[in-house]
């Protein structure tokens, strides 16, 4: 049996940052991949950027995007429910990820139209997150990385937080696996509907999961069982409002539909229940599934009319479309006279302003409850057109708790000197609640890197 340094659970970005760093520590490393080969890299397969702080523009980057300004912006979507220290630390590092990536293989691009609005604040990656997976898996693969597909980790060995080994599943049998240090970056629990139930009940089984349906939460609950410190609430994840068409799991990115500041949303009683304009997009996106998630049945139907159809990045399944209000409801399956009446009133409470989806414009409503702050203008010029809506579950929040090092923090505070975690398995200590688009990734990196550099600097020692 080959003998390893470095054990790391997961397969994506996280995963490989850390691989790669330990390997250039000089320790041996064997990277656990539970998907096969053509299905690598966790969610990281569905992205398409990564958010970092930079001091100017750079051609592909429109201009500078200071760490205040980045701290700003989480705090104001988590409400504060953040680790302070480790948020910090998070968003500096953040400034090094574009130069250490390129020296990784990863290439950019320009933001692409209708995408957020976010070309001054992410850095996209050149073919997306496959292609970002595929620069990774080549720069470990030529240090000496080894990498094992369809291999889970089903038992974790560990005495006093002190990391042993790991038993595997692969393809023929069980095998134990003994390392001087352990990586977990193997993902939260949001494949695993019955965990998801655990938290939200019965209406988990409505919930659609936009990335591999491999994140099932086996490390995590082995961790947890074992002694690790929790961090964050089972309930809180990243969840967005996707297409009600898209698949069970590994619908990804492109189920997503960005038209809901341009219009209403409605729920199957065909009534308005939360702000479309409270804020950007890139801000206000990811809190959309869990209000979707709220609604009765978890469905929600996004209306908007011919003014607005081009405003946002065309979706992947082509949407309902009417002449008339009262026949895409009937399209929709809503109750044609309350869909009627809810556009009637949001139309006459719209004060006329100046739109400009680019600012916090003046076109809002008066006398509306909920209000649309920004970008209400009157739904009123055929065709008109409807989305169903489906809470789609990118990835959870509870996770183990780390300290600046990477370092799983045991219940009794004690900190492990072996086991360190990145990514969605601990991105719970930097977001509590809410999501600001591309942080998830950064997240992953920042602490990839950190958790590869200290378990091979322990390795070494």
């Amino acid at each position: 049996m080959e003998d390893y340094d470095v054990l790391i659970a997961g397969g994506g970005n996280a995963a490989l940052c850390a691989a790669i760093m330990a390997r250039k520590q000089g320790a041996r490393v064997l990277v656990v991949e539970a998907a096969p080969r053509d299905w690598r890299g966790g969610n990281t397969r569905h992205t398409r950027n990564l958010r970092c702080a930079h001091d100017e523009g750079n051609g592909i980057l429109t201009g500078p995007y200071p760490v205040e300004e980045f701290m700003d912006d989480l705090l104001r979507v988590t409400e504060g429910e953040t680790d302070r220290d480790l948020a910090e630390l998070t968003l500096g590092e953040s400034k090094t990820l574009w130069d250490w990536m390129e020296a990784q293989g990863v290439r950019f691009q320009p933001s692409l139209g209708g995408t957020l609005s976010l070309g001054r604040t992410n850095a996209f990656f050149l073919g997306g997150g496959k292609a970002l997976m595929n620069a990774l898996y080549i720069t470990a693969e030529r240090l000496g990385v080894v990498v094992r597909y369809e291999t889970e980790v089903v038992d974790l060995q560990i005495e006093d937080g002190f990391f042993l080994g790991a038993t595997v599943a692969g393809e023929h049998a069980e095998e134990f696996i003994p390392a001087r240090a352990f990586v977990a970056a193997s993902g939260g629990f949001e494949a695993n509907i019955d965990w998801l139930k655990e938290a939200w009940g019965p209406a988990a089984e409505n919930f659609l999961i936009r990335g591999t349906p491999h994140n099932k939460g086996r490390v995590l609950r082995l961790l947890l069982d074992k002694g690790v410190q929790a961090t964050g609430d089972p309930k809180q994840c990243h969840a967005v409002a996707v297409d009600g068409r898209a698949p069970k799991f590994d619908g990804g990115i492109v189920t997503r539909l960005d038209c809901v500041p341009f219009g209403i949303v409605v729920n199957r009683h065909a009534a308005r229940f939360y702000d479309e304009g409270e804020d950007f997009w890139p801000k206000r996106y990811a809190i959309w599934g869990r209000l979707v998630a709220d609604q009765p049945d978890q469905v929600g139907h996004v209306i908007i009319d011919a003014k607005s159809i081009e405003l946002f990045m065309p979706s992947v399944f082509p949407p309902e479309q009417a002449d008339t209000i009262a026949d895409l409801a009937v399209k929709m399956g809503l109750d044609a006279a309350a869909l009627n009446e809810t556009v009637t009133a949001f139309n006459a409470a719209c004060v006329p302003g100046a739109f400009d989806h680019t600012i916090h414009d003046d076109c809002r409503t008066e006398g509306l409850d909920p209000p649309k702050t920004h970008w209400a203008r009157p739904i009123n010029e055929p065709p008109f057109y409807g989305y169903q809506l489906r809470p789609g579950i990118t990835f959870t929040y509870l996770g183990v708790r780390v300290n600046r090092e990477a370092r799983m923090v045991m219940s009794d505070g004690a900190v492990s000197p072996n086991m360190f975690a990145a990514g969605e398995i601990m991105a719970g200590n930097v977001l509590g609640k809410g999501y600001l688009a591309g942080i998830g990734m950064t997240i992953g990196a920042v602490f990839g890197r950190i958790a590869g550099e200290g378990a091979g600097r322990y390795v070494a020692n």
